[in-house]
């Protein structure tokens, strides 16, 4: 093969580039005029609102197991995308076309099987398009592939309440359903050009068959060895050690979904406080929804400070910086966000009315946590699970983003905490599993043998 071709992204390539940012514009677009759109035109009770938000947050972590499924064992990674997407647009269309609970939690539905069903096949399908010696290549497309989700979250989330305020929400939800279109066009526009890689169908020594297989045949664990050893007589060693991994690895994910109970009220209960505050700026007047446009802006300033300067500057003074520690420090960072939020409340509940621009504070300290928790805990998951089980651990990955909005749904829904106790219950949560995840990290040993991909663990 010549060199020249080597280096060049396969033509296809800007196909699944386009339809990512189309898709993203689409899906945050969406969900950042959602809580308002609730609480202001359906008039559905802010707490309810908080809870319905949430849980759709949460089914859209859901599906993503589903979809990966679906993908893998019938329809392959193409189809599975193509088919999920038209009920994604189908949903956009029946929120902008009827205005009602009914209608809403209907396209709900529907945009949460099509986002969430889509999310594991899209990354795994740009990889499918490569060859083996093109690795430098997959490695900047994915670089590329983050850039254009935080370029979706941030216009979408400039644009689309500006609509929402200005031409109400039939145009606002139908601008997110027109780029689903879109993205979905331009997907299948290339559909000649692909590398499609036949489903793989059901593994029989995947993690849960060994599993199974270790608790039907509990009684015959070997003394003194792990409870997953019972499955030896049925599978493989390698399979059984790749179980025993997931199993280590979940148990520090745990923890991380109480910052997930954190992250996401960046869209709920951010807004509806960036309601009750002073949003004029010069002569404009800002959107409380369009502050979460914070989040991405800091997250692609913040990625590269911390990797080419906080990180070497932490390693040149003898600091261990590894992926645990990290994410240590993040959850810590976390829970400044929402005491932040609570000191803001507390000025609110007393009959002040601070600038929205105060919001910085808390989510420099959000995003800052995002950095250290977020992108980290995919680089840990991924260097330690063997190549076998690095579907599983990323599904268990995105379970944690499910349970920690579905915390937030219950508690929302619950209404017992009001006011600056709302805020501060969650910045106590967070305290509470950020020392519960110390506890666990530093008891955390990484398999027998390296470590792939070549991480340090703890």
């Amino acid at each position: 093969m010549a060199r020249g071709a080597a280096d060049r992204h396969p033509p296809q390539i800007p196909f699944i580039v386009a339809n990512e940012g189309c898709e993203r514009f689409s899906f945050y677009g969406m969900r950042s005029i959602l809580t308002v759109y609730m609480a202001q035109f359906l008039l559905v009770p802010e707490h309810e609102a908080k809870a319905s938000y949430h849980l759709f947050v949460m089914a859209c972590y859901l599906t993503p197991l589903v979809g990966g499924w679906i993908a893998d064992r019938w329809w392959g990674r193409y189809r599975t995308i193509l088919w999920l997407s038209l009920g994604y647009v189908l949903g956009h269309a029946v929120i902008a076309l009827v205005e009602s609970r009914a209608g809403l939690y209907a396209g709900l539905v529907l945009i949460a099987a099509g986002s969430g069903g889509i999310k594991p096949c899209v990354s795994a399908y740009v990889g499918d398009q490569f060859r083996p010696e093109q690795k430098k290549l997959l490695e900047r497309v994915y670089g590329l592939f983050y850039w254009m989700v935080n370029l979706g979250s941030f216009s979408s989330t400039l644009l689309i309440p500006e609509l929402l305020a200005r031409s109400g929400p039939r145009l606002a939800f139908a601008v997110p359903g027109i780029l689903m279109a879109v993205a979905l066009a331009v997907f299948w526009a290339g559909r000649r050009r692909y590398v499609n890689q036949p489903p793989s169908g059901a593994d029989p020594h995947g993690f849960l068959r060994v599993v199974a297989g270790a608790l039907s045949r509990r009684g015959s664990r070997p003394p003194g060895g792990h409870w997953l050893d019972a499955a030896l007589e049925l599978h493989p060693p390698p399979a059984v050690e790749g179980a025993k991994a997931v199993l280590r690895v979940t148990s520090v994910f745990a923890a991380v979904a109480a910052f997930w109970a954190l992250f996401d009220q960046h869209g709920s209960s951010w807004v509806l406080q960036a309601q009750q505050m002073d949003l004029r700026v010069g002569g404009h007047l800002l959107r409380a929804s369009q502050l979460s446009a914070l989040n991405p802006v800091m997250v692609l300033v913040m990625i590269p400070i911390f990797a080419n300067g906080l990180y070497p500057w932490l390693e040149r003074r003898g600091a261990e910086v590894t992926p645990l520690r990290k994410m240590e420090a993040g959850m810590f960072v976390t829970t400044l966000s929402f005491a932040a939020s609570a000191v803001l409340q507390l000025l609110l509940d007393a009959g002040q009315r601070p600038h929205a621009l105060w919001q910085v504070v808390p989510y420099l300290f959000l995003t800052a946590g995002e950095v250290l928790v977020s992108v980290t805990g995919l680089e840990f998951a991924y260097t330690q699970a063997p190549r076998s089980m690095k579907s599983t651990i990323m599904s268990f990955w995105y379970l944690t983003v499910a349970a920690g909005n579905l915390l937030t749904a219950w508690v929302s829904d619950l209404n017992r905490f009001r006011g600056a106790s709302y805020f501060a219950f969650f910045a106590g949560l967070v305290l509470v599993a950020a020392v519960l995840f110390s506890l666990v990290a530093r008891r955390y040993r990484p398999a027998a043998g390296p470590v792939p991909s070549g991480s340090q663990a703890g």
